[in-house]
């Protein structure tokens, strides 16, 4: 983390905690975050996904991943070894945030069988889910739809639906 700081500071972004991490912004957009893993660092770009990974080193934070991307650093040598690539790459996530462009939507996933059944049968839990941000809802449905059996689909709408009509995410 030491190593990383100054290059990110250099590159005019504010420091600020964020999510209890180091997190870099621009004009009050965020820019990268550092996240301390148990095996390595991440620089993870919020709008990855948009760069142009030249140097081939973006990987995606996970399967459900829409945006972001990061770098894992398992060194101070991986570090100076990228230093110009990562600035580079802040340089372009500083001029994706001024042009304001955005990551395009992911095609929507059809919502499991099991999940639909009870949204359809169930207006209070219906009202509940439909409330929720896109991102819980999206989150929720993942979960569920995840399941191989239908039997372990409906356990799982079973399970998480008092959080569901409590308003609360998945992970809340």
């Amino acid at each position: 983390m030491i190593a990383l700081r100054p290059i990110l500071l250099s590159c005019g972004l504010t420091e600020e905690i964020k999510w209890g991490k180091p997190c870099y912004s621009h004009k009050g957009k965020n820019v990268v975050i550092l996240q301390e893993m148990k095996e390595f660092l991440s620089l993870m770009f919020f709008k990855g996904a948009l760069l142009d990974d030249s140097a081939g080193i973006l990987e995606e934070q996970g399967p459900n991943s829409r945006s972001a991307r990061r770098i894992r650093f398992t060194s101070v040598d991986g570090v100076a070894r990228l230093v110009d690539t990562v600035r580079t790459y802040i340089d372009e996530a500083i001029d994706i945030e001024e042009s304001g462009l955005e990551v395009g939507p992911v095609p929507e996933l059809p919502f499991a069988e099991e999940l639909q059944n009870r949204l359809d049968q169930d207006p209070a839990f219906k009202a509940a889910f439909d409330a929720l941000t896109p991102g819980r809802q999206r989150e929720y449905n993942l979960y569920i739809s995840d399941a191989k059996q239908a039997k372990t689909r409906m356990a799982r709408v079973h399970k998480y639906a008092r959080k569901i009509l409590d308003g609360k995410g998945f992970r809340d």
